[in-house]
């Protein structure tokens, strides 16, 4: 058995207040350590500065590495875990902004960094498209990570699964009239390839948008193993700020894969309208 520990955490960034976001990270990742020991933690997109700043995610927009980035490292480093959250990027030409997604380890280091693929909207105007999926090669398992809206097209999630990933962080900041899509993605995702997912949504408002939260960590048949669906506000149903951990045997990928031989069975040379442009 190859079972590990993973936490989702549900949070409201305060919008463009970096150093504010940072102090409530370090608080969850502490509590949450110290409560049982956990492998992986995941915060959501765009953690330390929230969605709707525009123009202003070019003042809080790092390199990497970078402050927040070392400084998560060291968190991660402190507890021994490793932690995946969102934040804004940038190339050494200031006007080249990514959304992207970060992991650290327990060793203090880099794991890797994604720059999200798929942007929605307005996220068009103030980043730049990446191009890239990586599976990240870790100690505790072959990960996936994953952006919003990459949630919504198949061929990402089936692209990391092709290419070795067991499990699949996705950080997300889902708005709340459209939540029912965020819970039947993340099953479907696991079902259609046979891996885990632990999904983190963040919850409270911006300036327009007011988002749904309902992480969770979800299992190769598309169970759920953790879930924040159950924490909201009694007086206004609003979903709360909180976390939820999960205990997840990795090998169960493997098993249920021999089984149902979902990719074993693709027939790639049918697949070819998949790569047009639409």
């Amino acid at each position: 058995m190859r079972e590990i520990t993973v936490a989702v955490v549900q949070m409201k960034p305060v919008l463009g207040e970096p150093e504010d976001n940072l102090v409530k990270m370090s608080e969850f990742v502490s509590t949450i350590a110290s409560q049982q020991r956990v492998d992986l933690i995941v915060f959501p997109e765009l953690a330390t500065s929230g969605y709707e700043l525009g123009v202003r995610f070019t003042e809080i927009a790092q390199r990497v590495p970078g402050p927040t980035i070392n400084l998560m490292a060291q968190r991660a480093n402190e507890h021994g875990v490793y932690i995946a959250f969102g934040l804004v990027t940038k190339e050494k030409v200031e006007s080249i902004l990514y959304n992207s997604a970060v992991m650290v380890g327990p060793d203090g280091d880099l794991i890797d960094v994604y720059n999200k693929v798929h942007l929605r909207g307005e996220e068009r105007m103030a980043f730049r498209e990446g191009f890239k999926l990586p599976v990240l090669e870790t100690e505790i398992g072959a990960i996936g990570l994953m952006l919003g809206w990459d949630l919504a097209f198949p061929e990402v999630a089936r692209s990391l699964a092709l290419d070795g990933a067991e499990l699949l962080c996705v950080m997300a900041n889902w708005e709340a009239d459209n939540i029912d899509e965020w819970r039947t993605y993340l099953r479907a995702r696991a079902y259609e390839n046979t891996l885990f997912i632990a999904g983190a949504n963040r919850v409270g408002e911006d300036v327009t948008m007011t988002f749904g939260g309902e992480s969770m960590v979800v299992g190769p048949r598309g169970q759920v193993y953790a879930s924040l669906t159950d924490e909201v506000d009694p007086d206004t149903g609003k979903p709360l700020e909180g976390y939820s951990v999960a205990r997840i045997d990795l090998d169960e990928v493997r098993r249920h894969r021999e089984q149902f031989q979902i990719l074993q069975s693709r027939q790639p040379s049918v697949y070819r309208s998949i790569v047009k442009k639409y």
